[in-house]
């Protein structure tokens, strides 16, 4: 069977290989993307491509909280920015504002620059300190 999408094909070979501190980093990068693509639809006042998009963000925030692993302390400091991401998250979905999912956004883009020095420190595939 030859692959219709070799891009698609990549991708899922890419996250099929992946590590857990990888496949982590993956989802901060993408809650990243669906941030910004809301933000855009707030700007261009597509009201459903906002929606839509500070969804899957919030469903990725959601993955991240329910993979954090309760043995390291540190997996309590994540879980409250979380909950903080999220409650910013839905209040930007309520408001379509541009305001609070930058703010969101910011504290996404902060977790996923210190997830990636935890990947530097750790060396990648040694597995997740916190998630995993």
């Amino acid at each position: 069977m030859t692959p219709s999408n070799p891009y698609a094909v990549y991708q899922k070979n890419k996250i099929m290989t992946a590590s857990p501190a990888e496949l982590t980093l993956m989802l901060y990068d993408g809650a990243i993307k669906f941030c910004n693509i809301a933000l855009a639809g707030i700007e261009e006042k597509d009201i459903e491509k906002a929606h839509i998009n500070i969804r899957k963000a919030n469903n990725i925030i959601d993955e991240l909280q329910s993979t954090l692993n309760h043995k390291y302390p540190v997996a309590k400091d994540f879980e409250n920015v979380y909950e903080y991401i999220r409650d910013c998250l839905i209040e930007a979905n309520m408001k379509k504002d541009p305001e609070v999912l930058n703010e969101a956004l910011g504290h996404i883009r902060t977790m996923r620059d210190t997830w990636k020095e935890v990947m530097k420190a750790n060396k990648v595939g040694t597995g997740g300190v916190v998630a995993g």
